[in-house]
């Protein structure tokens, strides 16, 4: 990642000496700007703390609280719902109030969310609790993504350095979380803590990042009300005097068109959680080797993200890397019933999970990076939080069709699941090109 340059046009034999010098920097201190810095860190928190109690959460509620298992799936459903699906509000809050209040407001939800749920008993106060932690992140996820996606694009205008480069950390730094969280929720149930630590754990960790943000996050004026930054030849905006901030974003076709993109890639993602644990029940016997598949994802994308990033940023513009990355993700699903078994039988999953994380590294901060290109700055909240949403509505639907696909013969269940992403790789070829990488030209760090 390149250094940060002064606003004038830096010598490029001191930006590579200065680049390399910070490729040897710990993850989370190679952000550029202080307040990138924060949000870096605060992704890596977010997971740390979520992820802590999230993969214990079932087996809490099955064996622990003895629910039947369809009020298991419907718990766990209702706190995806109450997430992603609600993405749309907290961007619009961001949008109306700025970052700073809503990522307040969305810490101290979760700090109440986990609390409450450390001691809930009832089927009643533990779905309440559930439904709080979900919300919770529907506000400050949107606030956080937008406000990283925001800075990423002032920090290009002002070196020249892809904004991909920022937004790869971002994806690292909350793959480190995701990673680590595990681990430290196991660490407690070891140490006899049970699922009630495990709770309270994550909750101290958003104290934490309650209290850095209470500190650092500048206080600002509303984001609706700030002064639209521009840049002169910002032909992919669409400017709409008089209508609505939701009329504007949700009848801008290209936006929608990158929505319905990023819904094939976490549609194909989701099967992480559903076509690969029936991979590997049939190729073992049993699903003890799924942690170690997902911990391979994990530290592909912690170890390989930034340079990768790094790599296509320079190279090829935004929608080039979108579209390279959902056929990588379609290459995955198709290599399976094409992989020998090999030791184990683990190798057709471990390429669909090896393939699936390429594609993921590559193509999430491209489609990151073209929401600001889409929309106007004052409607890059409400459009961070509708992309997660749409999306997540996506995979609401398409995961009850691609569960249908499980008794299918294998050949035709993968080659289905191949196409999603390959069409979605379709319609993302129709988008504007982005800013970045050669097919930009001279416009690829304009902003």
């Amino acid at each position: 990642m390149t250094s940060r340059p002064t606003e004038t046009s830096p010598e490029a034999p001191a930006q590579d000496v200065e680049g390399t010098a910070r490729t040897r920097r710990p993850l989370l201190a190679s952000a550029p700007t202080p307040r990138l810095r924060l949000l870096t860190a605060t992704q890596f928190a977010f997971n740390i703390g979520f992820y802590a109690v999230l993969p214990y959460l079932a087996t809490h509620l099955g064996s622990g609280l003895g629910m039947a298992g369809w009020l298991v799936g419907l718990v766990l459903g209702l706190r995806t719902f109450s997430q992603q699906g609600l993405f749309v509000i907290g961007g619009a809050l961001t949008d109306r109030y700025g970052p700073r209040p809503v990522v307040l407001a969305g810490c101290g939800l979760r700090i109440a969310g986990f609390g409450w749920l450390a001691f809930a008993g009832s089927t009643a106060t533990v779905i309440a609790a559930v439904l709080l932690i979900g919300f919770a992140a529907a506000l400050f996820s949107p606030a956080v993504e937008s406000e990283a996606a925001r800075e990423a694009v002032r920090h290009e205008r002002a070196t020249g350095e892809p904004r991909a480069h920022v937004l790869a950390l971002f994806s690292a730094a909350g793959q480190a979380g995701a990673f680590l969280g595990p681990l430290l929720g196991s660490l407690l149930l070891l140490l006899g803590g049970g699922f009630r630590a495990a709770c309270l754990a994550g909750a101290v960790v958003f104290v934490g990042v309650l209290a850095a943000h209470a500190r650092l996050m500048p206080r600002a004026d509303r984001v609706r009300d700030r002064k639209r930054e521009r840049a002169p030849d910002d032909a992919t905006r669409t400017a709409q005097p008089g209508r609505s901030s939701w009329q504007a974003v949700f009848a801008n076709r290209a936006f929608l068109l990158l929505c319905l993109a990023y819904s094939s890639y976490l549609v194909a993602y989701n099967q992480l959680y559903l076509s690969l644990p029936v991979e590997v029940q049939r190729a073992t016997g049993s699903q003890a080797a799924l942690g170690w598949l997902f911990a391979l994802s994990s530290l592909l994308v912690v170890a390989a993200q930034v340079p990768l990033t790094r790599w296509s940023a320079r190279r090829i513009a935004p929608r080039t890397a979108l579209v390279t990355g959902l056929a990588v993700v379609a290459a995955g699903f198709a290599a399976v019933p094409l992989t020998p078994g090999g030791p184990g039988g683990l190798l057709p999953g471990a390429a669909l999970v090896v393939l699936l994380t390429l594609g993921q590294m590559l193509l999430v901060p491209a489609a990151r990076g073209l929401v600001p290109d889409l929309v106007e700055d004052r409607q890059l909240g409400l459009a961070t939080g509708a992309l997660s949403s749409v999306s997540g509505l996506a995979v609401l639907g398409g995961s009850a069709a691609t569960g249908a696909l499980l008794e299918a013969p294998a050949p035709v269940r993968w080659a289905v699941l191949a196409a999603v992403p390959l069409t979605g790789a379709v319609l993302a070829f129709t988008l504007p090109a982005g800013r970045g990488g050669k097919e930009a030209g001279p416009r690829a760090v304009a902003g």
